[in-house]
């Protein structure tokens, strides 16, 4: 029975993806027929030759233009998501998310400052995923110091003051530089307006490797369930797994935001819902939230770009608005077991 319903929401995962990337290619400012969207998908699988039916001006619309932009949220939508179950399987919180270490303000206060300096284009994601990977080793810093075996309380706490010293740094920033202000808040809000292949070609490896090594732990962060004390009787390297698992997920977090801004909301509500509705093991919380995650950004961005088009929302805007009705109601309606 386990094994069928395992199955299911697998097959389930892969079926959101399928749909949510098709229909994120075929609406827009110029609709396409989805049925031709997805015809001319699977004609680019290599041995597959198919008739999609489209025009050379609306293939050059789906390659160019539309379909970076689905990859792209696809994997942040993923990242996010994986990570956030990694970060609430390493400090046993199912209400944690990747920003939790200030990856979020470290990246916040990278790209204000490059926006600043009147970097554009590459230097900005630059400036933020160094930002971001600056701001954990700072938690880690200070959790250390404060508790020699890097407790989880301790590096909770130690990311509270990192995130509010590196957000109260980059208010004043703002303050001294009102001119940057909008779009400094264009990016923290979160946006895939200038996706390209480029993008899709720099986050990728960092999704492959932060992702196989969370997949690799696993089993580790099953038996962290029980309580590092318990963990250890059983075999598990405690402070290793967590080191590990916290790093694989802030350098995946960290490429994810500097390509996409601050998409909140992702990295919670995902991996929870996940356990809440298929079950509470890493074997399945993990896969699921790779694949819902990569679902759920494509349509909070299909939403975010067509709801007052021509105009967009800020996906993190999206993201929150409509993710919290529906994680509230997932709430009341799933059984929530102690």
């Amino acid at each position: 029975m386990n094994t069928r319903l395992s199955r299911a929401w697998l097959a389930g995962g892969f079926a959101a993806v399928l749909v949510a990337t098709v229909l994120g290619v075929a609406v827009g400012a110029v609709s396409l027929p989805p049925q031709r969207v997805f015809l001319e998908l699977v004609n680019h699988i290599p041995g597959v030759h198919i008739d999609s039916g489209l025009s050379e001006r609306e293939a050059a619309i789906v390659w160019r233009i539309r379909f970076p932009r689905v990859v792209l949220a696809l994997l942040v939508g993923s990242m996010l998501s994986i990570s956030g179950a990694a970060y609430q399987g390493a400090f046993r919180n199912p209400l944690v998310d990747p920003y939790l270490l200030g990856s979020a303000a470290g990246a916040g206060l990278g790209a204000t400052l490059a926006i600043v300096a009147g970097a554009t284009g590459a230097p900005l994601p630059i400036a933020a995923f160094v930002g971001a990977l600056a701001a954990v080793a700072m938690t880690y810093v200070l959790g250390a110091s404060a508790d020699r075996g890097r407790s989880t309380a301790s590096l909770v706490l130690a990311g509270v003051a990192v995130t509010s010293f590196l957000t109260a740094v980059q208010t004043y920033v703002q303050l001294r530089n009102s001119d940057v202000i909008r779009e400094v808040y264009s990016w923290i809000l979160g946006r895939l307006v200038t996706s390209d292949w480029h993008d899709v070609a720099v986050l990728t490896p960092y999704v492959v490797a932060s992702s196989v090594t969370l997949w690799l732990h696993r089993r580790q962060l099953d038996v962290l369930a029980v309580g590092d004390d318990e963990a250890a009787t059983l075999g598990v390297s405690v402070q290793r797994t967590r080191i590990v698992v916290v790093v694989a997920a802030t350098l995946g977090t960290a490429a994810a935001v500097s390509v996409s801004g601050l998409i909140a909301f992702v990295g919670i509500i995902v991996p929870h819902t996940i356990r809440l509705l298929a079950g509470r093991s890493y074997r399945t919380v993990l896969p699921l939230s790779l694949l819902f995650g990569a679902a759920f950004l494509v349509l909070a961005d299909l939403v975010a770009r067509t709801l007052i088009s021509p105009a967009e929302l800020p996906i993190g805007v999206v993201t929150a608005f409509f993710g919290a009705p529906f994680f509230l109601l997932v709430l009341r309606t799933s059984r929530i077991r102690p």
